[in-house]
């Protein structure tokens, strides 16, 4: 793991972009911060950082002092990490909702030529195809194509249901190819939370922000022992993830209110006439190939600095 205490300050500041990064990230339906930590090289780390928040490493604070702890749970990154996130949610609550309202297929071509290239990266870390990795491939691919057609869920809010909606929801945040928010949406909560975030009522956000760390500790191990002891086949399994969720992303789709209705996957020009907008092929087009340059583009940075 690449610990916090071997950057510099620039490398620090990094680390804070790329919270940011993930924060934007999970604000949306369809884009998952997973992703984005796989994109930025900080998945494993992440994972390998949020679990040694256990009560053996907290037991160590008595044996090694404050620093000691720190280290050992790589407080820096974790910290510079959240305040990414924190800060990018609260800037993206107003943003984002304008976005997908009103530029939604360009943002999702956008983000589409994100996870595309995000797969073409991630099949590095699958050194050999064989039958357990490709089960696990079409696996992954199966559970985000499963998600991407169950339609939205109306919900009754109470704390109790929306702590464990922040519990449910942050497993999917942290996997590559599922979206946190987009299971907030089926839930039926992803608005109330986003405009709590907006309004800050500070009741609906700790309640919510507890079952995400509830959620996420307890997640965290089973997902660092996955990579620990099966590597390559829990990369074919995310890679599959990934590869699905462009149905998940597709620009010229409509969700219907009526829930005997499934989500309606259309052409460019019927978009436009179900919706009476343009279905903009020209800026999906052109944003599809920024976002899949710019992965390649810091990818191939990244193996430069590694």
């Amino acid at each position: 793991m690449n610990n916090s205490s071997t950057r510099t300050g620039k490398g620090m500041l990094a680390v804070f972009f790329k919270g940011m990064a993930m924060g934007i990230a999970d604000s949306v339906p369809g884009v998952s911060g997973g992703t984005i930590a796989v994109m930025a090289g900080i998945y494993e780390e992440l994972i390998n950082s949020l679990k040694n928040l256990n009560p053996v490493t907290l037991w160590s604070y008595r044996k090694q002092g404050v620093m000691g702890f720190w280290r050992s749970i790589n407080g820096n990154f974790l910290v510079l990490l959240l305040l990414g996130i924190v800060s990018a949610l609260f800037i993206s609550a107003n943003t984002v909702l304008y976005l997908l309202e009103f530029h939604y297929p360009a943002l999702m071509a956008f983000f589409c030529g994100l996870v595309l290239a995000s797969s073409w990266v991630l099949l590095r870390h699958v050194p050999s195809w064989q039958l357990p990795q490709g089960l696990l491939f079409l696996l992954g691919a199966g559970i985000t194509l499963l998600i991407a057609f169950i339609n939205p869920m109306a919900a009754q809010v109470s704390y109790w249901y929306l702590f464990l909606c922040g519990a449910i929801a942050i497993c999917a945040m942290i996997l590559p190819g599922i979206s946190g928010a987009f299971i907030l949406l089926l839930l039926g909560v992803y608005d109330f939370v986003l405009s709590a975030l907006r309004g800050l009522d500070f009741a609906v956000i700790v309640v919510f922000a507890s079952g995400c760390a509830i959620g996420l500790l307890s997640f965290s191990h089973l997902l660092s022992w996955t990579f620990e002891h099966y590597r390559d086949r829990a990369y074919a399994f995310l890679t599959g993830m990934l590869v699905a969720s462009v149905v998940v992303l597709w620009p010229w789709k409509l969700v219907p209110e009526d829930a005997l209705i499934g989500v309606q996957y259309l052409t460019p020009a019927s978009y436009s006439a179900a919706t009476g907008s343009s279905a903009t092929v020209l800026s999906v087009v052109v944003l599809f190939l920024i976002g899949f340059a710019l992965v390649l583009f810091f990818e191939r940075i990244s193996r430069k600095h590694a």
